[in-house]
């Protein structure tokens, strides 16, 4: 019971702040002429507000100040050296845009903070793939490897509105059940509080007259919220998983099903990057998201609706699968999944473009039809005139 209001008055909490503390956000923005200027791979038209991440920082610290008593093992003082990190470096890039290796080097810095806390260290896979203790140089390696690739990942799916809003609030959800029935409530409490302010800053993102995004300062500091989340679900003990509804060899797996949005389109886009021998990091418009919006002409609430739907469906078959299934098995559902998406987009995108270049040419052709008419009918009409 104590729990619960704990956690109604921590949401209440930081959605109100979050709410009332964003348009004063937008006025300075608007004030100070920083807003974020739409360019030829941008989903918006007009310019926007920008730094809704701010109001994430503060209310992350200050729920982390109100929740001390629950954080029996001093782990939040491992946290805030990392959001600080990644606020500075999110907000300098809303502000001027910094390098790829500038802003992995801002993640490495923060990442390592939480890698050097015993409470997330990974000492076992628990006979995932055969795999049982780990080394601790090998459990930094893959931490750190794990949560930079979070932190990434949902930061490259924040292109349309709501998108990373839905994601990250389907996300939170599922992280708060599992921590709660885990007995880990200072995590849970954590993951309601963000989830308040995701839930308050998406009434803005959708808003056509106060909107605002929440930019590489909102996008990393929830990506690395995420990040520290499934770091703390896989270092969790053997006992901790006896109320949790899947095996506990399966954990990995389903905690790659809870990020399988933003896992699944940064490998998508990357791998389609690399073929075309460019940059991972180059700039485009093949994001999951951008198909949907430009193809199948949806609004950005729709794309955003069926993505977080999606991720939400999914997570649910894959523990219902994880309770009785081994491995193997959901091994091949993850995988299979992976490939039909990425076969139906692959598709969709070569036939719509297909499509869209021999729409174009009929137009030329019937351009050029009407040119040439008029092109025969002139010399008729001076001679007429000439009679």
């Amino acid at each position: 019971m104590y729990f619960l209001e704990t956690a109604v008055l921590l949401f209440i909490g930081c959605f109100l702040l979050t709410y009332f503390t964003i348009p004063k956000i937008i006025g300075v923005v608007e004030h100070k002429k920083l807003m974020d200027n739409p360019n030829a791979r941008s989903s918006h038209k007009k310019v926007t507000p920008t730094l809704a991440g701010v109001s994430f920082f503060y209310c992350l610290v200050f729920a982390i100040f109100f929740l001390k008593d629950k954080d029996l093992h001093n782990e939040a003082i491992y946290l805030i050296p990392g959001l600080t990190i990644l606020f500075i470096v999110g907000l300098k890039d809303d502000l001027v845009v910094l390098s790829p290796l500038t802003k992995l080097v801002a993640q490495i810095a923060a990442v390592s903070f939480v890698l050097a806390s015993d409470s997330f260290v990974i000492h076992s896979l628990h006979g995932f793939l055969n795999i049982n203790e780990i080394p601790y140089f090998l459990y930094l390696l893959i931490g750190g490897f794990l949560m930079i690739t979070i932190i990434n990942a949902y930061n490259l799916i924040d292109g349309i509105d709501g998108l990373a809003a839905m994601v990250g609030i389907v996300i939170l959800i599922l992280y708060t059940t599992i921590f709660y029935m885990s007995n880990e409530y200072f995590y849970a409490l954590l993951c309601i509080a963000l989830n308040a302010c995701l839930m308050a800053f998406l009434g803005y993102n959708l808003s056509s007259t106060k909107k605002i995004f929440m930019g590489d300062t909102g996008s990393l500091i929830v990506g690395f919220m995420l990040a520290m989340f499934t770091l703390k679900f896989l270092a969790l003990k053997p006992n901790s998983y006896k109320e949790l509804p899947f095996l506990l060899e399966n954990a990995p797996l389903v905690a790659i099903g809870i990020l399988i949005v933003p896992l699944f389109d940064t490998a998508r886009v990357f791998t389609l990057r690399v073929v075309s021998k460019r940059g991972p990091f180059s700039p485009d418009r093949n994001h999951t998201h951008h198909i949907l919006v430009d193809y199948l002409s949806l609004s950005h609430q729709q794309a955003s609706f069926i993505i977080a739907s999606f991720n939400f469906v999914f997570v649910v078959l894959l523990i219902v699968l994880g309770s009785t299934s081994n491995n193997l098995w959901m091994i091949i559902a993850l995988v299979a999944t992976c490939i039909g998406l990425a076969y139906l987009f692959y598709r969709l995108d070569y036939s719509v473009s297909n499509l869209k270049r021999k729409i174009k040419l009929k137009r030329k052709l019937e351009g050029y039809k009407a040119k040439t008419k008029q092109g025969k009918g002139r010399p008729r009409k001076l001679e007429s005139k000439g009679k």
